[in-house]
């Protein structure tokens, strides 16, 4: 199945839901990123809520995610939009320990329980919107849920979830974010959180063949859900050697003229795809003389 996010409404347009297969997208970041389990899990799960944060966008805009704690995974960095593009990797991939308490992967012990978590918007605008909340568990679901209800104003719960196969391959991934609105009812929050509480591990769900749809219909049992949208959702880096280019003029003649004399050439790696980029001496030469 390919992955895809579905965006719907439920209690009458009172609560916004979102969920999301990504599995092949998370198994492609983790095969660029060489992750081992427990960084896949970290970075299969920030992808998964950036994809989603990213369909609450539109048009142009964009996203970029930060979690940045004091785990041994250092920062987890994500980039999405509103084309269901995502991109995303880790300081230090190579980072695995055996299953915590729960008997699941220890997400927390890899990312930390100190730090910041980020999400920088460019919405076109002259200065883009900033939010940063303290991480509070590490475990990525409930350091979003703590992200929207404090820098964004709006209570949420967040779920996603990443299995990994024995030969770290990615076996299933998914989420959901659900938020209620302002005219929303005590009753249907109440409601809503004891269906969250009782809900099975999204990414099991997934596991078992279900779709984004029948995750919110499971949620929300025989309440009124409305789709509203379906997004395909990959791992698309932005990067290209025109960009490369672009960033070596930009460091001026004198630079490239040392990268010419010390290293006959330069090459540069992309921190999202690992995708490596060589220029020749006379490659050099060019972009020189561009920084004139």
């Amino acid at each position: 199945m390919k992955d895809y996010l579905v965006k719907a409404t439920v209690y009458n347009g009172k609560v916004r839901a979102y969920a999301i297969s990504s599995t092949n997208t998370v198994e492609e970041a983790r095969r660029r990123q060489d992750t081992w389990a427990t960084a896949s899990a970290a970075l299969g799960r920030t992808i998964t809520v950036s994809a989603m944060m990213g369909a609450m966008l539109k048009g142009e805009d964009s996203l970029t995610v930060k979690v940045e704690g004091d785990g041994p995974i250092g920062a987890v960095i994500a980039d999405s939009d509103a084309t269901g593009d995502v991109r995303g990797y880790v300081t230090n991939p190579h980072v695995d320990f055996d299953l915590n308490a729960q008997g699941k992967l220890d997400v927390a012990r890899a990312v930390g329980t100190e730090g910041n978590l980020s999400v920088v918007k460019d919405l076109g605008l002259k200065e883009h919107f900033t939010g940063q909340v303290p991480i509070v568990s590490g475990e990525i679901g409930e350091d979003f849920t703590y992200y929207f209800a404090n820098s964004e104003q709006i209570p949420s719960a967040v779920g996603a979830g990443v299995l990994v196969n024995p030969d770290h391959s990615i076996l299933a991934s998914g989420g959901f974010v659900v938020q209620v609105m302002p005219d929303a009812e005590e009753d249907d929050i109440k409601h809503l959180e004891q269906k969250i509480e009782s809900f099975p591990p999204i990414s099991t769900l997934i596991r078992q063949g279900n779709s984004p749809e029948q995750i919110l219909e499971r949620l929300f049992g025989d309440d009124d859900v409305t789709i509203h949208g379906r997004l395909p959702v990959r791992f698309q880096c932005k990067c290209s050697r025109e960009r490369v280019e672009q960033a070596i003029t930009g460091l001026g003649h004198d630079e490239i003229q040392n990268m010419i004399d010390e290293d006959h050439g330069a090459e540069a790696t992309c921190h999202f795809c690992n995708e490596v980029y060589h220029l020749s001496e006379h490659e050099l030469e060019e972009l020189k003389q561009s920084a004139d």
